[in-house]
């Protein structure tokens, strides 16, 4: 299906999602998170991605939910016919790793859906913040499962209770960013990250190390070493585990030739 409200193009293992509603400051809609459910599923696919970027047009990442329905935004709904997760496939499931360009103002849902990213470089000059306590509704888009474990629990509070607005030094002093730079100089350097991670991350190692990160809240140190032991083994006696010190002690380039798809352990699926 051909998106809507967002664009997709992938060059060189690189996919670029962007938001597509500059007008409105990409506010979220409907149809833009069921496009960017599909965008996720397609790297996620897809051996040909090895990175993923996703940024928004003009001058904000995301304004948050299109408020413009006034009091019918919120209204009741069924019971089954809503999901406060936005979108079905999240970007901590895709099997590669995402970054968060947010080359400007992610409020509400714009901030929680890049929380759902492995990395976030944020523009210093953006406002950024999870206001839905000051809208009459909650957070969204899992941001109390990812929020705590990005910053830890007293700053989630402090972002998720109070609902308040903070820049882009500020998202970085509370863990919230990994990087913080110059509106103009976010999407090249998130694309110029991208493209290291394509040309010289193993994607199965990568892909096995995101979704044991993700996991590890939930398990205690042992569970962690017998999982990494587990998928140790997995890749030890593979292609990419021998090529990686050859390329190494020959000073170039990796050729990696596993396929997260075909090669992911079954017990992972």
């Amino acid at each position: 299906m051909e998106p809507i409200d967002l664009r997709f193009d992938c060059d060189g293992g690189v996919a670029v999602i962007t938001l597509d509603r500059p007008g409105k400051l990409n506010a979220f809609t409907g149809a833009m998170g069921r496009s960017l459910e599909q965008a996720y599923r397609r790297c996620d696919q897809d051996d040909g991605v090895r990175a993923v970027v996703l940024t928004g047009a003009g001058r904000a990442f995301c304004s948050g939910a299109d408020l413009s329905g006034g009091a019918d935004t919120f209204a009741a709904l069924e019971q089954g016919s809503f999901s406060a997760a936005a979108i079905d496939f999240p970007a901590f499931q895709v099997r590669k790793p995402v970054i968060a360009a947010v080359n400007g103002h992610a409020i509400g849902l714009g901030l929680t859906l890049a929380l759902q990213c492995d990395i976030r470089l944020l523009a210093r000059e953006g406002r950024y913040g999870v206001v839905q306590v000051r809208r009459g509704v909650v957070p969204d888009a899992y941001s109390h499962w990812t929020l705590p474990r990005i910053a830890g629990l007293a700053r989630a509070a402090d972002v998720l209770l109070t609902g308040r607005t903070f820049d882009g030094d500020e998202a970085l002093a509370l863990g919230i960013a990994s990087r913080v730079l110059p509106a103009d100089e976010v999407l090249p350097a998130a694309l110029a990250l991208a493209r290291d991670v394509a040309a010289n991350v193993a994607p199965l190692s990568a892909a096995l190390s995101k979704r044991l990160l993700w996991q590890s809240f939930a398990l205690t140190a042992a569970e962690v070493e017998q999982r990494e032991t587990a998928l140790h083994h997995h890749l030890l006696g593979r292609a990419d585990a021998l090529e990686g010190p050859v390329a190494f002690l020959e000073k170039r380039p990796p050729r990696w030739s596993s396929s997260v798809g075909r090669d992911w352990p079954k017990e992972e699926r």
